[in-house]
């Protein structure tokens, strides 16, 4: 485990303290879980970005999504969607 030093402004740090407070949790755990699941998220958007941007450069190619295959899935959805109704 490492220390960071990290200034908050004076709004900022009084919820935090008002939340550690609250809910009986060190306003540092809760600091770090915070900047854990934003990492989380950032990395999730990273990925989602470079999945779009690869769809985007091989539509129409042959790794384009096979139409065969689109057929049948959306055919499984809609009789899924009839299952459920």
């Amino acid at each position: 485990m490492r220390n960071f030093h990290l200034p908050l402004p004076d709004e900022t740090y009084d919820k935090l303290r008002a939340e550690a407070a609250r809910t009986n949790v060190p306003a540092t755990v809760l600091a770090r879980d915070a900047i854990a699941l934003w990492l989380k998220q950032q990395k999730r958007k990273a990925l989602h970005r470079a999945i779009a941007a690869y769809a985007a450069e091989q539509a129409g190619t042959s790794f384009d999504v096979d139409a065969d295959l689109e057929a049948a899935g959306v055919e499984h959805l809609m009789e899924r969607g009839k299952a459920d109704e």
